[in-house]
C-alpha cells in the first residue's frame, strides 16, 4: 500500500513518521505511524469492502460539514448533542455555549487592538490563565491528564467561574485603556488574571483547599505509553 500511495504522489507516505511501539509479540520495534487525518486518508485509498463502512461515515461527515457552512446553526446543535451524548446536563450546556460567546467578544476585542493572529490570542489567554491557576493552557490540560480534549469541559464550576473572571475583567479593561499591539495587551491580560487570582485566594482561604484540581470528566484513561517506551 505504501508502494501505491506513493506512485499515486499521495502525501501521506511522505508525512508517515517512525515510532518505537510495542509489537503484537510484545517487543518494541520501529513502525510507521500517521495522525488522524493520515488514517482517514489512508482508509479511502483502501480497495476492500471492508473499508467502505468508514468511507459512507467519511463521506457523511463530509456532507454535514458543507451543510454547516450554508447554515451555521447545525454547528450549535451538532455541539449541543455531542455535549448531551456524553451526559452534561442542559444547564451546564446552556452555560458552555454562552461561554463561548463571552470569549468571541473577548477575541474580537484583542482584534480590534491590533492582535492578529492565533498565536498571540494563546499567548494572551496564557497569561490570563498563568496568573489565576499557575500554569498556561497547556500545562493545565496536562495537570488535568488531558490531550485533545477541551480544557473547559473538564473544570468544575469554580475553575470556570474563575476563568470567566479573568477573562470578562480582561475585557472590559482591554475596552476602556484600548492597549495597542502585544505586548500592551499583555499587561492588561495579566490584571485580568491577577483579579481571578484575588478571587481564587479569598474562595480557598474561606475552603481551606485548593479549587485547582486534577479532576476531569473524562469516561477513560490514557495509557503513559511513553514511560512504558522509557523503561523498555
Amino acid at each position: 500500500m505504501k508502494k501505491r500511495l506513493k506512485d499515486e504522489g499521495n502525501q501521506t507516505v511522505t508525512n508517515c513518521n517512525v515510532l518505537k511501539l510495542k509489537a503484537q509479540d510484545g517487543k518494541y520495534r520501529l513502525i510507521d505511524v500517521v495522525d488522524i487525518e493520515g488514517m482517514f486518508r489512508i482508509i479511502e485509498s483502501i480497495p476492500s469492502k471492508n473499508a467502505e463502512p468508514i468511507k459512507q461515515w467519511l463521506a457523511k461527515l463530509g456532507k454535514e460539514r458543507i451543510d454547516e457552512v450554508f447554515d451555521p446553526s447545525l454547528t450549535i446543535q451538532r455541539a449541543v448533542d455531542t455535549y448531551r451524548t456524553k451526559g452534561y446536563d442542559e444547564e451546564w450546556i446552556t452555560k458552555r455555549i454562552k461561554g463561548i460567546q463571552e470569549r468571541k467578544k473577548l477575541t474580537d476585542v484583542w482584534k480590534d487592538n491590533g492582535i492578529d493572529s492565533n498565536l498571540e490570542y494563546a499567548i494572551l489567554t496564557n497569561d490570563i490563565y498563568k496568573e489565576w491557576s499557575g500554569m498556561t493552557a497547556k500545562e493545565y490540560k496536562q495537570y488535568k491528564d488531558l490531550r485533545k480534549e477541551s480544557l473547559r469541559d473538564n473544570m468544575s464550576d469554580i475553575e470556570i467561574a474563575l476563568a470567566d473572571i479573568g477573562e470578562l475583567t480582561t475585557r472590559e479593561l482591554a475596552k476602556k485603556h484600548k492597549p495597542i499591539g502585544l505586548e500592551e495587551n499583555r499587561k492588561i491580560a495579566k490584571e485580568g488574571g491577577q483579579v481571578a487570582s484575588n478571587t481564587r485566594k479569598d474562595i480557598e482561604a474561606r475552603l481551606g483547599e485548593s479549587v485547582v484540581t486534577k479532576d476531569n470528566l473524562l469516561s477513560y484513561q490514557y495509557m503513559d505509553e511513553y514511560k512504558q517506551i522509557e523503561n523498555k
